[in-house]
């Protein structure tokens, strides 16, 4: 229960509208207790008649019904009215903090670390900012209407019946110690299920993600069956943690009525001796049994709600061991609206849980220069221009841009002056232009098109249906390997920053567009500094340094040719790729 404290800012910040609500809570439960006293004095009347015959032909005891119905349709409307405006109230309440829960989840999962995005599956994530929100928001709407409403219910009534007669409200009350121990009990068994329930559900929802990504594999395999085995596995693990939650919520809604139930018979069997001794009426049996079955439904709703609060208790819980999670990584104060590119690696030294990725690196690059990044597999490539990025911190050493230490810049100033071309190669379920316009909402036509020329891609645009506007799919699934990486490098070029980093982003690209291409990003130079990294040589010849790295260490550095007269790394890698041409 304690996680859902971290609800409170947001109930502080709709307070008004909630207090609004609750003012209307109020109102209809005023409206509801009036047609109970009115059907009380026509019983009372009625009993008048009985006695009193001769009344019956007096036209002023039917006139006094006639008002008494009216006053009870008065009451009723008031009553609907009032409850219309405390739903609207209370629950448009919860959709805004909805809102504003998954914006504030978002906005957190944005600012860490790429670490926390290796450590956590997919399916979780996405569970805890829309599953897990949506038990929240049953809580903060239906749970916190209903709990308020039987508040302002049982103490009303409870007062209303005291008023008349405390005797026959002790009887009618006696039940609730039992009901109330019964509740503690059961909600107790509903937390601790809600949150197993909670943990296999994102277990499912990550293994059905990972089999529809991987369906064409799962295909080729022929595994239809063995993926539908996994499935069923952990949907049936689901299942049956789902029974064991149900199981205890379906306790709940027999015990209110029984409890219920056994309130009106204490009514009418204690209530008849108050009647023969004269402390009561026949109508103060009728209101007490109406206050009874009034009862009925908000106390019936105890369960219900207790199993809403519990189960957003657990989804609480789950979404706050994220939301406690903060980055190592902090934003600095500096911003330069144009960082020029000039790049130095001093003794910079990276290390991953399992393994070292680098040691130790030294390097420079000025502004305009080409540096070519190649080495073995897990040789630390992709960690230089990760580290570039502050997509992760190193672990000693400086890395210093234009002067300054790259710790020292805003993290999102820094970025926006660079352009970074991913190993995977990752495209929007959107059309062509959107996904180019991404990183540079402001291009033109005519940049669309340069850039496109540049990337050797427009002709192949041009025969799409609807050419540059054509939707590509999710992750671009419409498109070949070689067309998203173009794509690509073509967005990030198109953001026209002064440092590009291109992550072995030319892998799928025949040998021909890959020369055009690299020709006309080399058209860039003393322009932009650029960094490429790649397992073919001929993709990094033309640059103007070139790093060798091998087990995290930098083994050699300097240009192809000189790397080639050199009997080393460079020179074994060179040879080979060149046989197997």
């Amino acid at each position: 229960m304690r996680s859902l404290f971290y609800l409170n800012k947001y109930l502080i910040k709709y307070k008004s509208k909630l207090l609004l609500g609750f003012l209307f809570v109020i109102s209809s439960n005023v409206f509801s207790l009036f047609p109970a006293k009115f059907i009380g004095d026509s019983f009372r009347i009625i009993e008048e008649f009985i006695g009193n015959p001769e009344l019956i032909i007096d036209n002023s005891g039917k006139q006094e019904l006639f008002y008494i119905v009216l006053l009870i349709f008065f009451s009723v409307t008031a009553k609907g009215f009032f409850m219309f405006l405390m739903r609207q109230t209370i629950i448009v309440v919860s959709r805004k903090i909805e809102y504003d829960l998954k914006n504030e989840i978002y906005n957190h999962y944005q600012s860490l670390s790429m670490d926390f995005f290796k450590k956590n599956k997919t399916g979780d994530i996405l569970n805890r900012i829309s599953e897990d929100v949506t038990k929240v928001r049953m809580y903060l709407g239906p749970a916190i209407l209903y709990s308020l409403n039987l508040i302002c219910l049982l103490l009303f009534v409870i007062f209303r019946m005291f008023y008349i007669s405390p005797e026959l409200t002790f009887w009618v009350l006696l039940p609730l110690p039992v009901l109330s121990f019964l509740i503690y009990k059961i909600s107790s068994a509903i937390n601790k299920n809600s949150e197993l329930v909670q943990i296999k559900l994102a277990d499912l929802t990550n293994l059905t993600q990972q089999l529809i990504s991987s369906i064409k594999i799962i295909k080729s395999f022929n595994s239809q069956k063995k993926s539908l085995n996994q499935f069923n596995l952990k949907s049936d693990i689901y299942v049956q943690n789902q029974i064991e939650l149900i199981k205890v919520n379906s306790l709940f809604f027999p015990l209110m009525i029984l409890l219920v139930g056994a309130s009106s018979l204490l009514t009418i069997f204690f209530g008849k001796k108050l009647v023969v001794i004269g402390l009561i009426d026949i109508g103060t049996i009728a209101e007490f049994i109406i206050y009874v079955n009034m009862l009925t439904w908000p106390v019936t709703s105890v369960g219900w709600v207790t199993s809403i609060v519990q189960t957003a208790a657990a989804s609480q819980k789950r979404i706050n061991e994220f939301m406690s999670i903060q980055t190592n990584m902090k934003s600095g104060g500096v911003f330069k609206n144009k960082i020029l590119g000039n790049i130095v690696f001093s003794e910079v030294s990276f290390e991953y849980e399992k393994y070292k990725a680098l040691n130790k690196i030294n390097f420079s690059i000025k502004k305009g220069e080409f540096l070519g990044v190649i080495g073995g597999v897990g040789s630390g490539k992709s960690t230089i221009l990760q580290l570039i990025c502050r997509f992760l911190d190193s672990k000693s050493g400086s890395i210093i841009i234009d002067n300054e230490s790259i710790e020292n810049y805003n993290i999102n100033n820094l970025r926006k002056n660079i352009s970074y071309v991913p190993q995977e190669s990752f495209l929007f379920s959107d059309s062509i232009r959107n996904n180019l316009l991404f990183g540079n909402p402001k291009a033109s036509e005519k940049d669309l098109k340069i850039i496109l020329d540049v990337v050797c891609i427009t002709k192949e645009v041009s025969k799409f249906k609807s050419g540059i506007d054509t939707f590509i799919g999710e992750r671009g699934v419409t498109l070949s390997g070689g067309q998203k990486q173009r794509l690509n490098i073509a967005r990030a070029l198109l953001k026209d920053s002064n440092i590009i980093l291109i992550d072995d982003a030319l892998s799928n690209i025949d040998v021909e567009n890959e020369k055009k291409i690299l020709s006309n990003i080399y058209s860039y130079k003393n322009l932009k500094t650029v960094i490429i990294v790649s397992n073919r040589i001929s993709t990094i010849s033309s640059c103007d340094q070139i790093i060798v790295l091998d087990n995290g260490n930098l083994v050699q550095k300097g240009t192809h040719n000189e790397l080639l007269n050199v009997n080393g790394y460079y020179k074994k890698i060179h040879d080979i790729q060149n046989k197997t041409i």
